[in-house]
């Protein structure tokens, strides 16, 4: 991949990195529903906003928001709605591990239904050795209750499943502005969370909430969600889907980079580790090193 794009991609990562600090901000007075549905509502509204303000106009025709309704299924309602069942019973750390099992499943599907996109001995070993660089940044400890609650743990997993599908599914809008496909899947996310929502865990039913946590929610809603998908679909068209989910490995460490600067909290030397092995695993993917050894 060019520097170009390692830059948008750490970016990327930070902005869904800091998404962790926000949700903790957010859940501790807002109901989970409200915290998602306010998410994508309010980047979906901006997103608009933007959109008519730069001349950029979203399509009208059936076919186009079909794949918006489709990318929004896949890529928001049914992976955020399995991860918050799933962090009900399991830790953050094992949900965080499990989650970082996307760029694995993206490459199974896109080495099984694409022709351009097959996986190399390379790239998987890259993943391969970035996925253990999550394990142990998280903590080996994570893994010890594995299996004590199963369907929590596939619903964690059928969300990185899901995850892989969205990038099969955002090969169609190469070509298409970034801002248009970021907000037509985010309308239509909030079109189908809002019921949700409302049904079974409305806000107005619950304290009015600081300050900090409504600031935690826009938060959500404008960097982690409304500026990440624009960047998200522009790496989608500068690299492909593929490289672009590898993202996935670089939002823990930001996550922990995040809690050690603005939380202060304790950075490790397991976690040091795990993020060289995470670089170590990027580099293999990228093959750039390799090839200049191999020339060498």
């Amino acid at each position: 991949m060019p520097l170009l794009a390692w830059g948008m991609l750490l970016a990327l990562s930070g902005l869904w990195g800091g998404s962790f600090l926000f949700n903790r901000l957010a859940v501790a007075e807002i109901p989970t529903l409200s915290v998602v549905f306010g998410r994508v509502a309010l980047a979906a509204l901006t997103l608009l906003l933007v959109a008519r303000a730069t001349g950029v106009a979203l399509p009208r025709d059936r076919a186009s928001w079909r794949d918006y309704l489709v990318m929004g299924i896949l890529n928001n309602v049914l992976p955020f709605c399995l991860i918050v069942w799933g962090q009900k019973t399991i830790g953050a750390g094992l949900a965080s591990i499990l989650n970082a099992t996307t760029p694995i499943f993206g490459v199974i599907v896109a080495h099984l239904f694409t022709a351009d996109d097959k996986a190399t001995p390379a790239k998987a070993a890259g993943i391969a050795l970035a996925f253990l660089g999550v394990v142990v940044l998280v903590g080996p400890d994570a893994l010890g209750g594995v299996g004590d609650h199963l369907l929590a743990e596939l619903a964690c997993l059928g969300a990185a499943v899901s995850y892989g599908f969205s990038a099969l599914w955002s090969r169609r809008f190469r070509g298409r502005p970034p801002i248009a496909t970021a907000a037509g899947q985010l309308v239509c996310s909030s079109l189908m969370l809002a019921p949700a929502m409302v049904l079974l865990d409305p806000i107005w039913t619950h304290p009015a909430p600081s300050p900090t946590a409504a600031l935690a929610v826009v938060a959500l809603a404008l960097l982690s969600t409304a500026v990440a998908y624009v960047l998200f679909f522009r790496l989608n068209t500068l690299v492909g889907p593929t490289n672009t989910i590898l993202v996935t490995f670089l939002i823990p460490p930001s996550a922990v980079f995040l809690g050690f600067v603005v939380l202060g909290e304790r950075l490790t030397l397991e976690q040091v580790a795990g993020m060289a092995l995470i670089v170590a695993g990027l580099a293999a993917v990228d093959g750039r090193l390799a090839r200049r050894f191999a020339r060498a």
